[in-house]
């Protein structure tokens, strides 16, 4: 029982100590504006860090009731084990409701320090102290969510001394680990850029210093969402048995939008700092990335859809759909009263021109996050409207989708070969040729290879095209700079695009030629299918050492060099049957096994579902590929732009644009200018 209480106050006095520091960080660095108190404005990163101290006490205390086993705490109850392994044991802690919002806050936090950190040598600029009193604010918020209706350190039922463990779908793969903590680092990092948006509304500081300084934030972030996605796929694959990677599931949406709004502001970006311009496009763009983070963790974790990856009923829904509209609300507010503020001292010259491909871009990513948007709260609205149940299947989303994924893969060849302002007919064909030469050249290739159909023919086209004008720019970069032509945001932009196109490339095929039947294996006969041979070996039960997990197995052999081993494991405690599917990876494609419920040990004949799915492999390879065309991406290359080189219109000084006197000396820090 000490233990027990030791863990539940000081977690809870952990996260007590985050709100306090939270609150009292954002009010004193109001304060400090207000009143040009530099002296009070430069203790502000000290908030930051007791916030992050305090709430990695209630993490670093939740976890030791985790391993101690402290049946004391309701949440240990809910997903605690004494049979649990230790792997994920640890990640037990993120695997219900409670535990992943102190995840995010622990991100959250994590974010606020280090941005008071990084810029603790100017928190005596207006810019920098809205940008704090922003992400205070919002860490307060997650701090109240876990002292109230979300409190991993509620205590638990008198006398029990044993739980269920996690979900059995969250304790059979080691990406359980990975996945959600590297997910939550890209959801949680888009809210740096977000609250400097707010700050550059608020102090109307409007050019665009604010968004060299937060560049890297925001693609670190789009990188870590990037990765978090791909790794959930992974895990689909390797987990659920279906075969498949993606199925537009509710939860996989609410993750796929604010990247697809990070992707477009990633890219748009580029015409701000570049020529002054989509100012209000922009920080339109900042604010619905993260806004679309808070209505995903209000569709995830408010028990209103189903999904395999949803934490059920939960108490938090009401908080985060008003939090939410708050957002909304006030950002939309300070755009709209800046509004005079934010015109443009340029215009788009002509549509061929790079921005004018941006534009297209960005209408493009706002179209695909519209539809993927509506088929995801849809059955919200008709169940709240009609009272009644309703699905949107896969199909919706394939075939509105699928468009617009084919004139993205075909402005990802044109963009990087169009120039700034306006492009001749004489300079398209001239940097277009060998592009366009080797999209048809991948076009042939796909039809001489067996590839059938419009979409997949227009998919591997257009990916030969767009890799073709990738290959061209890294080309002409390195044939310039030698090994630094694969640094720096446009070069390792490039590299970003092939990884993209791998994984196009990769989709199309598995998607469009995936082969699947039934096969009824019997021990020792040899059966063919599809260029395979398969051959049931045995079927048998393994039981672990604690007895809570038992694994019904089917070995076959394959192609008479390799056994695969498809699984149906039943988690003892909970009486639950997860299957485990047998995978045998290839560079052109995947034979995926799984075994039909109904088998029992010593069976000699089995009915296994097969699927053969090509290029999955390049699914991850893609994915490695865009992680290292980011790293790139972050390191500056021959041309540097400084956060002392506006390309902004003159803007007016206002009442909350006063600085104390002592901060003057960081004025062109976030390119702030006396016009």
């Amino acid at each position: 029982m000490i233990a027990a209480s030791l863990n539940g106050a000081f977690g809870r006095a952990g996260v007590m100590l985050m709100l306090g520091a939270s609150v009292f960080g954002a009010l004193a660095v109001l304060y400090g504006i207000r009143k040009g108190d530099t002296k009070l404005l430069k203790q502000s990163p000290r908030y930051a860090w007791l916030a992050f101290g305090g709430i990695l006490l209630a993490c670093v205390m939740m976890q030791r009731a985790l391993i101690t086993r402290d049946f004391s705490l309701a949440y240990v109850q809910q997903v605690g084990s004494a049979d649990t392994p230790a792997l994920y044991n640890f990640a037990a802690m993120w695997s219900a409701l409670e535990g992943s919002i102190l995840l995010w806050a622990l991100v959250l936090a994590g974010f606020t320090a280090a941005v008071a950190w990084r810029f603790r040598k100017n928190t005596d600029d207006p810019l920098v102290g809205w940008a704090l009193i922003v992400m205070f604010v919002i860490t307060a918020f997650f701090a109240m969510i876990s002292l109230g209706p979300a409190d991993p350190f509620a205590n638990g039922a008198v006398g029990v001394t044993s739980g269920p463990g996690p979900n059995p779908l969250l304790q059979n793969h080691i990406l359980v680990l990975f996945h959600p903590p590297i997910l939550y680092l890209g959801f949680v990092g888009f809210t740096v850029p977000f609250a400097f948006a707010i700050a550059a509304l608020v102090t109307g500081r409007l050019g665009e210093g604010w968004l060299l300084e937060t560049r890297r934030w925001a693609l670190f972030s789009w990188a870590f969402l990037t990765i978090g996605i791909l790794l959930g796929g992974w895990w689909s694959y390797e987990v659920l048995g279906w075969g498949g990677v993606w199925a537009w599931d509710p939860v996989e949406n609410a993750s796929l939008l604010p990247w697809l709004t990070g992707t477009a502001y990633i890219h748009s970006v580029l015409v701000q700092e570049r020529r002054g311009m989509l100012r209000v496009w922009n920080l339109s763009l900042l604010v619905a990335t993260f806004s679309l983070t808070i209505l995903g963790t209000f569709l995830t974790r408010s028990g209103v859809i189903e999904s395999v990856h949803a934490f059920g009923d939960g108490p938090v829904g009401a908080w985060f759909l008003a939090f939410f509209g708050l957002i909304v609300v006030v950002s939309l507010g300070l755009i709209a009263w800046r509004g005079d503020r934010l015109r443009s001292p340029g215009a788009i010259d002509s549509p061929l021109s790079r921005e004018g491909a941006f534009l297209a871009n960005n209408v493009l990513f706002t179209v695909f996050t519209f539809v993927v948007l509506l088929g995801t709260i849809f059955p919200l609205l008709v169940e709240a409207l009609d009272d009644r149940r309703t699905i949107v299947g896969a199909p919706y989303f394939d075939r509105l989708t699928m468009p617009i994924g084919l004139v993205l893969l075909f402005l990802m060849g044109v963009a990087p070969v169009l120039p700034w302002r306006k492009a001749s007919q004489e300079l398209l064909r001239k940097r277009l040729f060998w592009p366009a030469w080797i999209g048809a050249a991948s076009l042939v290739l796909a039809v001489m290879v067996g590839a059938t159909g419009w979409a997949p023919l227009v998919a591997f086209g257009m990916a030969g095209f767009a890799a073709g004008a990738a290959l061209r720019q890294l080309a002409l970069a390195t044939r310039r700079q030698g090994w630094r032509g694969f640094v720096g945001r446009a070069n390792g932009g490039m590299i970003v695009h092939l990884g993209v196109i791998m994984i196009a490339v990769a989709l199309a095929s598995s998607n469009s030629f995936t082969h699947g039947t039934r096969l009824q294996l019997e021990q020792g006969v040899e059966q063919e299918w599809q260029g395979h041979t398969f051959r049931l070996e045995s079927v048998r039960e393994n039981v672990n050492d604690a007895g809570s997990e038992s694994a019904l197995e089917a070995r076959v052999l394959l192609d008479n060099s390799k056994v695969i081993v498809p699984a149906i494991t039943t988690y003892l405690n909970m009486g639950i049957d997860v299957p485990t599917p047998g995978v045998r990876t290839g560079l052109t494609n995947d034979v995926y096994l799984t075994l039909e419920q109904g088998a029992q040990p010593g069976d000699t004949s089995v009915s296994i579902q097969a699927f053969i799915r090509p290029m999955i492999l390049w699914l991850w390879i893609g994915g490695l590929v865009m992680a290292l065309g980011t790293l790139l991406s972050a390191f500056p290359g021959s041309k540097r732009r400084r956060a002392t080189d506006p390309v902004s219109a003159p803007i007016p000084a206002g009442p909350l644009l006063q600085r104390p006197p002592m901060a003057s000396r960081n004025l062109n820090l976030l390119g702030h200018r006396h016009d």
